[in-house]
């Protein structure tokens, strides 16, 4: 019996829905494994014996490996295929994850964790580009609101997640089951992913820059990994060297790429994508914002376990209602407020969590040590409802303009940057929180302490908001809305409607 055409295009509906859930999944995945660890960090240290340095390089090992695979894993996917990409990424994921949950010393789980960045970074690239070359512009909308909801859900469930497990010690494991619970979703994933994803592919042949590949991945090196370190080093001269150096290794990589485009068209970085306003703007917003993330939640953390003595379940539900806010403002944000009132959404929520930030400052002041999670929730609450406001619009308007087949670069850029600003917040962790607390504090300081590098750091965030603020001028004011008036899509001018992709 043959299927009628309705038929056909119901199935092919339904797969592309069931491959919308699949890599979302792993996107959520790759979430929760970077705030789950947050939370474990002090069981980690305790039970692990891992040094403050080696603490801060289960996390930002994890966001290096991640910033510098990026754009080689959005390439490797518009060449070889993103179903291809995207199951050798889940796959690594999992076996990095394993390699993480049985780590024998503090040093292996370093370089597990630098491993599972890096394969990470041939997964994540492919989720966006699925979904560029998987659905229509008119209902893209309605798949980043659906991403935004899946930020907002991740940054809640790793804390909770990641609290629970290392409560429950289950099998007197401690905090591995962080890592391996990774392993069954993975799994999951990877069967599903190959029965559901279609492959997609740039639509002509293009070529892997690995001279492309070899700077980026200098670059950000030589400038992340002395943020990194130098601190605990005594910033030596050749961290400020290696700074300064990473800027004339990005420029020869932009003269390079200028002409590798000129001579066969496959450069790593698609220097012509910033010729779109909407791309360059939303670049630098999301490097900014990534600086901004980057910074407050591992000081947020710190600051309530190892500041305030809190067991990490107690620490974990107090982010609650900090998640739920992201979530709820994400899906507003791009299915009500974004079609209406364009670009000032993003910058009310630039504005929304900065007061957020303040509200902070002030309590943990007014209550130090003795401030308890209820009176968190306030600041907490309004700082989820500004990042929602920004998170899932942001995505949309970086991809509005983006060619089908540059779509696995630019996703990988988009996420590169952020990872890099993440990165660089992380780095900036030691000069604006660690720098302010004594090396020799007694047991009664230690609160009073934390509390005010807590406040003194969240006054650098503030400074980056406001940034950020200002950037989004930068961004197209109006939004271009879908045949259905689902999707936003950024405009300065007249629409320029982009031809339906098939399911």
């Amino acid at each position: 019996m043959t299927s009628t055409p309705e038929q056909t295009v119901l199935q092919s509906d339904r797969r592309r829905w069931f491959a919308l859930a699949i890599v979302m999944t792993a996107a959520f995945m790759d979430l929760v494994d970077v705030t789950i660890v947050n939370i474990a960090i002090p069981s980690i240290q305790k039970d692990a014996g891992a040094s403050f340095s080696q603490i801060q390089w289960i996390t930002a090992g994890y966001a290096l490996a991640f910033a510098a695979g990026l754009i080689t894993g959005g390439r490797l996917g518009d060449i070889h295929g993103r179903k291809k990409l995207f199951l050798v990424g889940i796959a690594g994921f999992t076996l990095a994850s394993a390699l993480c949950g049985f780590a024998a010393n503090p040093e292996m789980l370093v370089a597990s964790r630098i491993l599972q960045g890096a394969m990470a970074a041939m997964m994540v690239p492919q989720v966006l580009s699925i979904v560029h070359a998987t659905f229509p512009a008119e209902e893209r909308g309605k798949v980043f609101g659906l991403f935004g909801a899946i930020v907002g859900l991740g940054a809640v469930t790793g804390p909770l997640l990641g609290a629970l497990l290392t409560e429950w010690n289950i099998a007197g494991l401690e905090w591995r089951p962080i890592f391996l619970i990774n392993l069954p979703v993975g799994i999951a994933g990877l069967i599903l992913g190959r029965r559901f994803i279609g492959e997609s592919k740039a639509p002509r042949a293009l070529k892997l820059d690995l001279v492309g590949v070899a700077l980026v991945t200098l670059g950000l090196l030589m400038l992340l990994y002395p943020l990194t370190r130098g601190r605990e080093l005594g910033w030596p001269l050749w961290g400020h060297l290696s700074m300064a150096g990473s800027v004339v290794v990005f420029a020869a990589l932009v003269g390079y790429e200028k002409r590798k485009a000129r001579k066969d068209g496959s450069p790593l970085v698609e220097l012509s994508l910033f010729r779109a306003k909407s791309f360059a703007a939303g670049i630098a917003v999301q490097t900014t914002f990534g600086v901004a993330l980057g910074i407050f939640f591992l000081v947020w953390t710190l600051y309530m376990q190892l500041g305030l003595g809190w067991s990490p379940l107690k620490a974990g539900t107090t982010g609650i209602p900090f998640s739920i806010a992201v979530s709820v403002a994400a899906g507003l944000s791009v299915q009500k407020l974004v079609p209406r009132f364009g670009r000032k959404v993003l910058q009310a929520g630039a504005l929304t969590m900065m007061a957020g930030l303040l509200i902070y400052i002030w309590e943990a002041g007014r209550y130090g040590a003795d401030i308890a999670p209820w009176q968190m929730a306030l600041p907490l609450t309004v700082m989820g409802l500004g990042m929602g406001l920004i998170v899932a619009p942001l995505t949309d308007a970086v991809l509005s303009d983006v060619p089908k087949e540059h779509a696995g670069s630019a996703s990988g850029l988009i996420n590169t940057v952020q990872q890099m600003g993440n990165a660089l917040g992380l780095g900036l962790v030691s000069v604006v929180f660690f720098g302010s607390i004594s090396d020799r504090l007694a047991p009664s300081q230690v609160g009073g302490a934390f509390a005010d590098a807590f406040m003194h750091s969240l006054w650098w965030v503030v400074a980056v908001l406001g940034v950020i603020f200002l950037l989004m001028f930068a961004l197209p004011k109006r939004p271009r809305v879908g045949a259905e008036g689902e999707a936003a899509v950024f405009d300065d001018g007249p629409a320029v409607s982009e031809p339906a992709l098939a399911p």
